[in-house]
């Protein structure tokens, strides 16, 4: 889960599980799998860390084929 702001102040926590895509209009919009968008104040750079920091507690990232790696060596 990942917490961000509405354009309005309004904090809220999102599921970044479901997060398909994170763009900037120069807001930054964020839309889920389902066609979902926010709007949030947050630029994209902090919700991509936040995406990151949130798939490695949960181990996502641990596994070195969805890392990319070639070898577990």
């Amino acid at each position: 889960m990942i917490k961000v702001k509405r354009l309005n102040g309004t904090v809220f926590i999102l599921n970044a599980l479901y997060i398909e895509k994170v763009e900037s209009f120069p807001d930054t919009t964020i839309t889920l799998t389902t066609g979902t968008k926010y709007v949030v104040l947050e630029d994209v750079e902090d919700v991509q860390k936040q995406i990151i920091d949130f798939y490695r507690s949960i181990q996502l990232l641990s596994n070195p084929h969805i890392r990319g790696e070639e070898n577990e060596e």
